[in-house]
């Protein structure tokens, strides 16, 4: 790492900011659960979209692109799409019927990801295609006695693992299952939850030893993070709302199949969203997914930039409450078109900004140090390179506005009336105007003209 800061992270499984030291720096890496792609993800899901973005960016500036793998699971089996599958398309093998019913979804996901300015990462494994992997884990539970059938299901046994619960710091004996499928009153424990659970004849399934069936939600994970990981990696990350029972039932499932004393060195999970102060929800008419406020005026009656919405996830710290509003778009816009348009210019990342995000991902400092630069790059095209690389490593890539005619040709005449008001010494009314403009993102730089060393301005569109 040389001279760069040390890493630290906030480790929710010890409930402390640690530094950062990978299990192997030559292989870095980091599993984040991803979308369940039943329904077009809302703005809540965006929030760890761009929060492990960020940390996947960093990581690649520390340690080099090519030494950090990152996997962001697809899930795409789900009793809703599994059924909506087989009503669909009754006369196709499952794993076809479900990429039918999910392709749109899927594609969406994939196309809001990079409108908000995220990388791929380099893995994007769906549930469908590890069903093998996931068999072999819940075969080894119940070969080492942590899993057990009862009722047309397979279920773990929280009680063989002593440690249960080390993630959310619960206790076992006020444990719920909390699975996605449904689980009947004929577990040993209440805490225990599904891993397979056994299809009816008009019910979708998969072959498995123990009958037609379908895994449980938490399994997925744990398949697929082991065959694409390992059986322990560095980073396990995923919003607040995961920590228990997902997170909890990963952790228990992999390391009691393998024999492990951890799944992940580190556990991060960003915090809760609202939205206008309030709980997202239909019921509240406050739900709004990314697609809406890309492409709609459902929000505040406009469509909102890629870049818009992620400065504003950026203007408050990963772990800390959001509350998404109108107001704070706007604040993150308002900045936005503060900055200059970086165009090609290559540059070294300014190491403020990479202290700030060294510091458990501290976008807040991090987006004010890049302000800060923003301005001096306005005054100093020298320093135009680090600006480029410095938003980039944020994600961020002010974009030059472009205007129709019309406006044009408005604001050409509003820059004419302010250098009348210049030459008529009313400058109050002059320095109107440019405040004006520059609350649109207009810019106005004055010069002279060098054959008649008269006042002339040129203006300059950002958002």
């Amino acid at each position: 790492m040389g001279g760069a800061p040390t890493l630290k992270l906030y480790n929710t499984l010890t409930r402390e900011k640690v530094d950062f030291k990978p299990i192997d720096a030559d292989n870095v890496r980091m599993y984040v659960c991803g979308p369940t792609v039943y329904d077009y993800a809302h703005i809540g899901n965006a929030r760890p979209v761009i929060v492990f973005d960020i940390l996947f960016r960093l990581l690649r500036h520390v340690y080099s692109e090519r030494k950090v793998t990152y996997v962001r699971n697809i899930t795409d089996v789900d009793d809703k799409i599994n059924a909506r599958a087989l009503r669909d398309y009754p006369g196709l093998p499952l794993n076809e019927a479900i990429r039918h019913v999910t392709e749109k979804t899927e594609t969406q996901f994939l196309e809001d990801a990079k409108s908000l300015g995220c990388l791929d990462p380099d893995v994007q494994p769906r549930a469908t295609d590890n069903i093998p992997q996931m068999i072999d884990i819940i075969d080894k539970l119940i070969a080492k006695g942590h899993a057990y059938k009862a009722g047309g299901e397979v279920l773990f046994d929280t009680r063989s693992m002593p440690d249960y619960g080390q993630l959310s710091k619960r206790n076992l004996d006020e444990q719920q299952a909390g699975a996605r499928v449904a689980v009947e009153a004929h577990k040993k424990h209440p805490g225990d939850f599904v891993l397979w659970k056994l299809s009816a004849d008009h019910e979708p399934g998969w072959d498995s030893p123990w009958g037609r069936g379908r895994p449980g939600w938490h399994i997925e994970c744990s398949a697929m993070s082991g065959r694409y990981l390992g059986e322990v990696f560095d980073i396990h990350g995923g919003g607040l709302d995961l920590i228990f029972p997902h997170h909890e039932n990963e952790i228990a499932q992999s390391r009691c199949a393998h024999g492990t004393s951890v799944m992940a060195n580190v556990w991060m999970h960003n915090g809760f969203l609202q939205v206008e102060g309030r709980k997202m929800s239909k019921s509240e008419g406050n739900f709004v997914t990314i697609y809406e406020l890309l492409h709609t005026e459902k929000f505040g009656g406009r469509k909102w930039p890629g870049d818009v919405l992620r400065l504003a996830m950026l203007m408050t710290h990963y772990r800390e409450p959001i509350d998404f509003s109108i107001k704070r778009l706007e604040e993150a816009e308002h900045l936005l078109s503060k900055w200059p348009v970086p165009g090609d210019a290559k540059g070294e990342v300014d190491p403020t900004i990479v202290t700030a995000l060294s510091d458990d991902l501290n976008t807040v400092a991090a987006v004010q140090a890049l302000h800060a630069l923003a301005q001096k790059a306005a005054g100093d095209p020298a320093l135009r390179g680090s600006f480029a690389a410095s938003a980039s490593l944020l994600g961020i890539v002010p974009q030059a506005v472009e205007l129709d005619e019309a406006v044009v040709h408005e604001v050409d005449g509003r820059v004419r009336a302010r250098l009348e008001l210049l030459k008529a010494k009313d400058f109050a009314s002059a320095d109107r105007i440019r405040d004006d403009l520059l609350a649109q993102g207009i810019q106005l730089k004055d010069g002279k003209d060098p054959a008649t060393g008269e006042r002339v301005t040129t203006w300059d569109v950002k958002r």
